[in-house]
């Protein structure tokens, strides 16, 4: 089975195409590939398999093996791997995701795939909740982009223990299923700095569904422009909430790590 690695801001993903046969088992197959030790090291496992509707279909499944609707930093590492294998010669492509189809416009030099920009459709904002956070009362923002978030507006980034609180907050049951949790900090209207615990798989250093309900939340709570630039501890996005659409646009790059033959204990 040969798969590859890739990352967008340092969110990675192991890739397998699945265009033509599927392996079975991918929920215990995500588990033992993504283990940092024993593995290849991933936030999670993504399959490339044929449309239903759309050009290609996204399945996606986090490090502990539970399934994924949607990864922002992952659907633009799948249109990076599906052109620069020949796999399309589409430039602008609808991938099919358990969340509804995205779509995608590479942005390609010279045959390398540089930007990806995603469509991320209209999210979901519901009904802040208060909750006791670090010994504070504080609003979280719940946002559905595909996938549920949690939004929590606060000062600077150093002074919250994300590796404390994110397990907290994600089976909190005053948020909706389990959330993936955002700590957002707005050093000015046009700038995020986020920090991300991604549910299923624990601090990542970056993800696209995450910034884009960090931008709704930001957005409808009057603290940030429609457009900014969004800061993670793997690199930057920009983000636009169209007026005309009411859609968000997500670019950023996305990076092909290495690709690799697995053994036949993982194989099987």
């Amino acid at each position: 089975m040969h798969v590859t690695k890739m990352h967008g801001l340092g969110n990675d993903y192991l890739y397998i195409n699945c265009m033509e046969k599927k392996p079975d088992h991918l929920p215990e197959l995500a588990i033992q590939l993504s283990d940092r030790h024993f593995g290849v090291g991933s936030d999670g496992l993504i399959c490339v398999l044929p449309g239903d509707k759309g050009d290609f279909t996204m399945e996606m499944y986090n490090a502990d093996g539970s399934r994924g609707a949607m990864c922002g930093n992952g659907i633009r590492c799948l249109g990076k791997y599906v052109y620069e294998r020949g796999l399309t010669r589409k430039t602008c492509l609808s991938i099919d995701t358990d969340a509804g189809q995205r779509q995608l416009e590479l942005r390609v030099r010279g045959g390398t795939v540089e930007q990806v920009q995603v469509d991320m459709g209209i999210p979901k904002i519901l009904k802040a909740v208060e909750l006791l956070v670090e010994g504070k009362q504080r609003f979280l923002y719940p946002v559905d982009v595909g996938n549920p978030h949690a939004v929590c507006f606060c000062e600077p980034l150093e002074q919250i223990s994300l590796e404390r609180l994110g397990p907290v907050l994600e089976v909190h049951p005053a948020l909706p299923q389990r959330s993936n949790v955002e700590f957002v900090w707005l050093p000015g209207p046009e700038r995020l700095e986020i920090q991300v615990w991604e549910r299923g798989s624990g601090v990542t250093l970056a993800c696209g569904t995450g910034a884009c309900a960090a931008l709704a939340a930001g957005v409808s709570s009057g603290r940030c422009e429609r457009a900014v630039t969004a800061h993670l501890p793997g690199g930057e996005l920009e983000l636009q909430w169209s007026r005309d659409t009411n859609h968000i646009y997500m670019t950023g790059g996305a990076t092909e790590v290495f690709e690799c033959e697995l053994s036949e204990d993982y194989a099987s």
